[in-house]
């Protein structure tokens, strides 16, 4: 459009300044810029031909290339109950992003993370309600840490100094200690698993940041790792997960079942920084991880996510998706190591 005159640039001016300051109602943020530094590059290969290099983070590795969350699973068979589980979440039910920037009912959209060095920070040994399936500590935890803002109040940390991952549930400052309802320690050069039956700070018992969605990645291009995700009702639990919250039955998905978005899906109409969620989808899948809204996918709050970019993958449905057979990957039930 041509300005024809200062007057109506000056009014576009001062309407441009009030909605930035007192935003519209009905729009519920305010998108952040992708910088001109940041250039946005899908990375799109076939599944048989992504590098296995894993992922990495603070010069940590989000576990071995090897392991089940960087494994690309597009040429592996549908699972035979794929129908059935898909039916049990909703097939017509639609996807939600579950993080994004600015704020929703006062706090961050998503689950964020906290770096520390170990010898500088206080550490906690905290208790647990679910001690028998935590790990003691203790825990390294900076002052005013990077808490989920939603009611499973998870912090996770990672200690760039040894690379070990801290993650606890329902974590709880009280009279100069943090506690919570469970914790795990992961060793981020490590494929081992939890105890069998052990929960950790995700009820599959599995690790919740290797599972992500982090928009570093957005900016690199590429996600090399499946993603984490939540449903209404699960029933019993397969490899790598570790825990149930009820028993298996029949038609009701597993934790630790894992889905992949239709290799006949059209993402090009997306923009590329959704492009490279749903390219991940294809290549790595989801792994359904908690108990939580059906078809929430998790990730790390930043205030350079565009919101209503996000609510664009609100289209996906259940239907756009298939269950995968992850049973030939496993080298070791005990072990989250993958074969290739």
């Amino acid at each position: 459009m041509k300005i024809k005159s200062a007057v109506s640039f000056a009014i576009l001016f001062l309407a441009a300044l009030a909605c930035q300051f007192f935003p519209s109602p009905t729009a519920a943020f305010t998108p952040v810029p992708i910088s001109t530094e940041e250039a946005i590059q899908v990375t799109e290969q076939p599944a048989q031909e992504q590098a296995l290099t894993g992922t990495s983070l603070a010069n940590c590795p989000m576990f071995p290339a090897n392991n089940y969350w960087n494994m690309p699973i597009g040429s592996l068979p549908t699972h035979p109950l794929s129908d059935a589980w898909t039916q049990s979440i909703g097939s017509a039910e639609s996807f939600h992003m579950d993080f994004g920037s600015g704020e929703w009912d006062g706090g961050p959209i998503g689950i964020p993370f906290n770096f520390v060095t170990g010898s500088t920070v206080p550490k906690y040994g905290s208790e647990f309600y679910y001690p028998d399936e935590s790990d003691a500590g203790p825990y390294p935890i900076p002052d005013n840490p990077q808490r989920e803002w939603g009611s499973d109040h998870h912090i996770l940390v990672v200690d760039t100094d040894t690379c070990i991952l801290y993650e606890i549930y329902d974590a709880n400052f009280e009279n100069g200690q943090w506690n919570g309802g469970s914790g795990a320690i992961w060793d981020l050069n490590s494929n081992a698993l939890r105890p069998e039956t052990w929960t950790s700070a995700d009820a599959a018992g599995l690790p919740i940041l290797p599972g992500l969605v982090r928009y570093d990645e957005i900016v690199a291009g590429e996600i090399n790792h499946a993603l984490r995700f939540t449903a209404e009702e699960t029933a019993g639990y397969i490899w790598p997960a570790r825990h149930l919250t009820s028993d298996a039955t029949d038609g009701i998905p597993p934790l630790g079942a894992r889905f992949r978005l239709k290799a006949e899906f059209d993402v090009s109409s997306f923009p590329p920084e959704m492009q490279i969620i749903l390219q991940a989808m294809k290549t790595y899948g989801i792994v359904l991880a908690d108990n939580g809204s059906n078809w929430f996918v998790s990730g790390a709050p930043d205030e350079r996510w565009d919101n209503d970019l996000l609510h664009l993958l609100d289209v996906l449905t259940g239907n756009d998706f298939e269950a995968v057979d992850t049973s030939a990957l496993m080298v070791d039930v005990n072990s989250g190591e993958a074969r290739r």
